[in-house]
C-alpha cells in the first residue's frame, strides 16, 4: 500500500504549496478561509478564471484542455494542498468534478474542443440537472421529456436540488426521450444553456440561512441537436459514468478538509473549557481514530487505482466518510453548547461550526443515500442477489 509520496510528487507538492500561498495571502486573501458555497460569488468567479490562468484548475485534465496531466496521486496532493491553504469552495465544482470528466470519457472531440477548455479557464460555470421531485435517489424515476425539433432539442420538465444553479451558464439534463420508456431505458444525457427564456431558476433557502439549492423548471427549453452525450437512449450509462467520478477517486482527497474541521472542533473545546470533559475527550479521540482509518483508506485506495482499478472495498467510503461527518456535525455542537445555537436576526449566517452540523445532516443523503450505499456495497462489491426494484428488471 502507498504510505507515502515519492520525491517527485513532494516537488508538486511544494510548487502547488507556494503558488496558493502567494495568491491567498496576496490579491485572493479576501476569498481565503470562505466555507459558504454562496458568498461573494462575483470574486469565486475571479478565482476560478486565476486558477485557470495558471494551470491549477483541473490539473488530472490532459494539457491540450487546460489540465497539466497530473497523475492520480498529483491529484490528490493539490487537492490537500488546496484545502490546507484555506482556498474556498469550487464555484465550479461540479464542472471540474463531474461534468468536464464526464465529457472526456463519453464526448465526441468537437465537445471536448467546445466545452473543456472553458470550464477549465472558469469561463462556464456547470450545475447538475438529475435529481426529481420523485426522482430523488431513484435517478430512473426521471419524468423530464425531450424530443427533436429541426437542429434541436426541446426539453420540459423539473429538476430540484440543482446546486449552484443561479451562478451558472450550463445545465447537463436526464431526460426522457423515448415516449413510453421506463426505467432506465429511453432516458439521454443533454448539455443545456441555463441562460434562456425556457429555463427559470428557483431558490430554495437552507437552515443554514444560504440558498445554495434550487428548484430548476424546463419550459420548452432548447439546446442544439448535437448538445448530447452519446446517442439517444444512452443516457442512463452516460449517468452511471458521472456517479463513478462522484463516488469515486475523486473525493480521496476531502480529508484535508475534514482535517481542518475536526482542529476547529477541538481549538472550541480548548477554548471553553469542554476539553476537560472526559466523555468529549472520548468523542475527539474517536474522531481523529476514524479520520486516521480514513486516510490509510484512502491510500490503499490510490495505490489500487495507480495499478489500473479499484479494490471493492472502495465503494464503502462514501458512506464511511458521510457517517463520520454527520457524527463530527454532532460533536461539534455539543462542544459548543447554547452558544452554537444562536444567531443574531432573522437574515443570518451560522458560523463555521454549527454550519457543519447542519449541512453535514445532508451528507448521508446526497449522492446517495447510506441506504442506496448499503445496496451498492451488497450487490457491486458482495455478488449478493439484486433487490427487487419493480421497473429496473
Amino acid at each position: 500500500m502507498k504510505l507515502g509520496f515519492s520525491p517527485e510528487e513532494e516537488a508538486f507538492r511544494a510548487e502547488a504549496a507556494s503558488w496558493l500561498k502567494a495568491e491567498l495571502e496576496g490579491p485572493f486573501a479576501d476569498v481565503r478561509g470562505l466555507t459558504s458555497l454562496t458568498e461573494m460569488p462575483e470574486r469565486r468567479r475571479d478565482w476560478e478564471r486565476r486558477l485557470g490562468e495558471a494551470g491549477w484548475s483541473c490539473v488530472g485534465w490532459p494539457t491540450p484542455y487546460g489540465g497539466r496531466d497530473a497523475t492520480l496521486a498529483q491529484q490528490v496532493i493539490f487537492a490537500e494542498e488546496y484545502a490546507r491553504a484555506g482556498a474556498p469552495p469550487r464555484l465550479n465544482h461540479i464542472g471540474i468534478e463531474l461534468a468536464g470528466p464526464t465529457i472526456l470519457a463519453f464526448g465526441t472531440d468537437e465537445q471536448k474542443a467546445r466545452f473543456l477548455p472553458k470550464i477549465a479557464k472558469g469561463e462556464e460555470i456547470w450545475c447538475q440537472g438529475y435529481s426529481e421531485p420523485n426522482a430523488g435517489s431513484d435517478l430512473a424515476n426521471v419524468r423530464t421529456k425531450a424530443w427533436r425539433e429541426g437542429d434541436e432539442w426541446v426539453i420540459v420538465g423539473q429538476k430540484v436540488w440543482t446546486s449552484l444553479a443561479q451562478f451558472s451558464d450550463w445545465i447537463f439534463v436526464i431526460a426522457r426521450t423515448e415516449a413510453g420508456s421506463k426505467g432506465p431505458k429511453g432516458l439521454s444525457f443533454l448539455l443545456v444553456p441555463v441562460d434562456q427564456s425556457g429555463v427559470t431558476v428557483r431558490p430554495i433557502h437552507q437552515i443554514t440561512g444560504e440558498a445554495e439549492f434550487n428548484e430548476t423548471f424546463f419550459d420548452d427549453a432548447r439546446t442544439a441537436a448535437e448538445s448530447i452525450l452519446g446517442e439517444p437512449g444512452d443516457g442512463w450509462a452516460v449517468a452511471m459514468g458521472l456517479l463513478g467520478f462522484e463516488r469515486g477517486v475523486s473525493t480521496l482527497a476531502q480529508q484535508m478538509g475534514f482535517r481542518n474541521e475536526l482542529d476547529a472542533v477541538i481549538a472550541a473545546a480548548r477554548a471553553n473549557g469542554e476539553a476537560r470533559n472526559p466523555l468529549i475527550r472520548q468523542r475527539i479521540a474517536k474522531a481523529e481514530i476514524g479520520l486516521r482509518l480514513m486516510r490509510y483508506g484512502a491510500l490503499r485506495m490510490l495505490t489500487d487505482a495507480e495499478g489500473g482499478g479499484l479494490n471493492p472495498a472502495a465503494l464503502t467510503y462514501k458512506i464511511q466518510w458521510a457517517t463520520w461527518r454527520r457524527d463530527l456535525g454532532e460533536l461539534a455542537m455539543d462542544v459548543l453548547g447554547q452558544a452554537g445555537e444562536t444567531v443574531a436576526g432573522h437574515e443570518y449566517a451560522f458560523p463555521a461550526l454549527p454550519n457543519l452540523f447542519l449541512y453535514s445532516r445532508a451528507d448521508t443523503i446526497y449522492g446517495g443515500t447510506n441506504e442506496i450505499q448499503r445496496n451498492i456495497i451488497a450487490e457491486r462489491a458482495l455478488g449478493l442477489p439484486r433487490e427487487p426494484r419493480g421497473d429496473l428488471k
